[in-house]
């Protein structure tokens, strides 16, 4: 383990209006990858001008987001204390100035860590750890700052050191998971080819510089005795827009397209936003794993009325505004604040908006955070969709039934129009030609939110000429999260629609669009782009590599860069990138069928076989495992394993129709035209309109002599 020097650092602030020195307390130390560059000054600069910002910004979580581990900062208790949590044991004591802690896991291995920086302050405080190639890791033993107590985070779960989501790994490394959203002007620097980093930050907390940008300039002209009337470098925050880009990049469960967060561009264009879909949110988009804010505060009526983030909180102490109901009537009429609309008893928990609007979940053991898409309680949609609703989380002891009829009572049978129900309908595999139309309405309907049509985009698989209609609409929808969902669903079209498709949108005004329009081409033969504006392409090409290069320090962004190279027919380059995927994640189920593909491609069929058995060994239920190993058998002449394998494929899930045509096509082959006919038509059964499985179905009939029979599936079929 590689131990960094921290250094004290003495820091001139040189203010607005005058020189002078500022000492912030607590803030005397920064770690070796602390460095002020591209504009950034730092915070101390920004005292003398704006003290009361500044003020009110001290001791907020932003301030308190990451510091150095010294006497002021850390929360935990390292008095010699010896906890036992999950079946790891944990020693916390001191060596001179410095906060250690002893393990010893459940595999018996024993270490010792040196704490380098706190990470937050409440409810709980989180501890890093340098390791060597520039990573920070996150400890899962974390100091309950409320209860005064060390717990585990996942608690109840056995976690294996060579797990993924063990704290020296992957989900808990700082580079990847973290860094850019607790401190200002983060540069991740990760080497793809080495895997490792050279992470440097331009303030080890969120500072003025995160929000408002790089200040230089703005010092300049404060300087310069105002040399024009108006400021026109910092980033001010009195718009809706300005809000979301600022604070959306930290608040937002999303995918990076570049490599570093740049105050001055639109959100869509460094993130794409995850849609509201399961497993993420609940069927009717409420929040079910973290979603950090954006996600839900997009579908929200508030949104889309213009209401912002300090609308309600305070920008720099980030604190609420008003407390109670006081908050929502600012806006919302008096009337509703009384029992006539709650309820309720006034004054009681029950009576509190926020309980009814609001609902909410702890994360990360002890935290808890509300909902923001502000939505009506539908304890409707818990009776036949499974959701959850604010009535029962309250009345845990009642049925759906029972708040579902009280609602009705209150408010009369209907219910408001809600995208929630049509979002419901999407997440159905199977949809009447009467809902389509209804889902059909709802996407093409822009009066409802652009992440809930986006997300309903993303769950349809299109069946009929009205979807794909549908779809080619959202082509050219106002919101860019709409037009990259609707690119992404003609991924499996034929290379002739996606270049047709994708060069409309290789000059997309966003980013994200650009990079959606490219990615349909990646597999197709170069001269079918002969017809594109090259110029749109390559930039288009870059900036989709730069998002695969960014995100390759995940597991599953390896695994895309393998796809990538798959598709790209760079066999090696992918198989290189899947080993590192599993490498990475030894769970990644996803990337093993890809590279034993790859590797089967090669012409490596014994490292595929090995791949595939791996694959097996980690999940002896999944069809798809045996699905592939029964084609490899086949390559290597063993015709008896393969069926085996393709039959227990078929049983593990009997709707793998696959399995069933390649059995078919065994018997057909070998001349058991009896069996031959029994698996095609179980095929044909689950997908009656595949043609090639009626085309088996024809020879076997053939084979059989009954002509006609084969003859009318062939006239069929022409």
């Amino acid at each position: 383990m590689q131990k960094y020097t921290l250094l004290l650092l003495f820091i001139l602030s040189f203010a607005c209006k005058d020189d002078k020195t500022v000492d912030k307390p607590n803030q005397g130390e920064f770690a070796h990858n602390s460095t002020l560059a591209n504009g950034y000054i730092g915070d101390e600069q920004c005292i003398s001008c704006h003290a009361s910002e500044y003020k009110a910004w001290e001791g907020s979580h932003h301030d308190l987001a990451m510091q150095v581990a010294n006497d002021s900062n850390v929360l935990g208790d390292f008095n010699n204390v010896n906890k036992t949590i999950d079946g790891v044991n944990y020693l916390f004591t001191r060596e001179g100035s410095d906060f250690i802690v002893k393990t010893k896991e459940i595999d018996g291995s024993e270490n010792t860590y040196i704490i380098s920086y706190t990470f937050g302050v409440e409810p709980l405080q989180q501890y890093l750890v340098d390791f060597e190639d520039g990573k920070k890791q996150v400890l899962r033993v974390t100091w309950d700052t409320i209860e005064k107590t060390w717990y585990h985070q996942y608690s109840g779960d056995t976690i294996n050191p060579h797990d993924w989501m063990h704290w020296t790994r992957g989900s808990q490394n700082w580079n990847t998971m973290c860094a850019e959203c607790h401190s200002t002007h983060l540069e991740k620097n990760y080497n793809v080819e080495a895997n490792s980093y050279n992470t440097t930050f331009s303030s080890v907390n969120v500072s003025c510089e995160s929000c408002h940008g790089p200040a230089k300039n703005h010092v300049d002209w404060a300087k310069s005795g105002h040399s024009s009337d108006t400021d026109t470098y910092l980033k001010t925050l009195d718009t809706q827009l300005n809000q979301m880009n600022s604070c959306a990049p930290c608040h937002a469960r999303r995918t990076k397209l570049t490599q570093t967060l740049e105050s001055n561009l639109n959100f869509e264009d460094q993130y794409i936003v995850q849609t509201i879909s399961t497993p993420f949110y609940h069927a009717d988009g409420q929040i079910l794993e973290e979603d950090y804010v954006y996600g839900s505060f997009l579908q929200s009526e508030m949104y889309h009325k213009g209401v912002t983030c300090t609308d309600c909180h305070n920008a720099h102490t980030l604190e609420l505004k008003m407390k109670g109901n006081n908050l929502c009537m600012q806006c919302h009429e008096p009337e509703y604040n009384s029992p006539s609309h709650h309820f309720h008893q006034n004054d009681t928990e029950s009576a509190q908006c926020i309980n009814c609007h609001m609902t909410g979940k702890t994360y990360m053991g002890n935290d808890f955070r509300r909902d923001h898409s502000f939505r009506i309680p539908r304890p409707d949609q818990s009776i036949s969709a499974g959701t959850p609703n604010a009535c029962n989380q309250c009345h845990t002891e009642k049925s759906n039934s029972w708040a579902a009829k009280a609602i009705e009572k209150w408010y009369g049978s209907e219910r408001k129009n809600h995208f929630s129900d049509y979002l419901i309908l999407t997440n159905n595999s199977r949809l009447t030609a009467h809902e389509i139309e209804l889902v059909n309405a709802f996407i093409n309907d822009l009066n409802y939110p652009a992440i809930a049509r986006a997300t309903a985009i993303n769950n349809i698989e299109i069946s009929n000429e009205s979807q794909y209609e549908t779809i080619l609409k959202r082509l050219d929808d106002p919101s860019p999260l709409v037009r990259y969902n609707a690119l992404n669903k003609f991924s499996t079209a034929p290379p002739e629609l996606r270049v047709q498709i994708a060069s409309k949108h290789l000059s997309d005004t966003t980013r994200m669009v650009r990079i959606g329009a490219v990615q349909l081409l990646t597999d197709v033969d170069a001269s079918l782009l002969s017809t594109i504006n090259q110029s749109d392409l390559n930039t288009a090409q870059s900036e989709l590599e730069t998002m695969l290069r960014t995100n390759a320090d995940f597991s599953t962004g390896r695994l895309q860069l393998g796809d990538y190279y798959f598709k790209k027919n760079q066999y090696n380059d992918a198989i290189h990138q899947y080993s590192e995927s599993i490498k990475k994640d030894s769970l990644l189920l996803m990337a093993y069928p890809n590279l034993a593909t790859s590797y089967s491609i090669v012409g490596n069929t014994q490292k595929a076989l090995e791949t595939l058995n791996l694959l097996i060994n980690n999940a002896p239920d999944m069809s798809r495992a045996y699905y592939l190993r029964g084609l490899l058998y086949f390559e290597l002449n063993n015709p008896k394993q393969a069926l085996l394998d393709l039959k227990q494929a078929v049983k593990l899930n009997p709707n793998d129709a696959q399995s069933l045509y390649n059995i078919a096509t065994y018997y057909y082959q070998n001349q058991d035209y009896t069996k031959a006919e029994e698996f095609a038509r179980k095929a044909i059964a689950i997908y009656p309109a595949n043609r090639d499985y009626q085309y088996l179905l024809a020879l076997i009939f053939k084979a059989q002599g009954q002509i006609d029979l084969s003859n009318q599936i062939m006239q069929g079929l022409q």
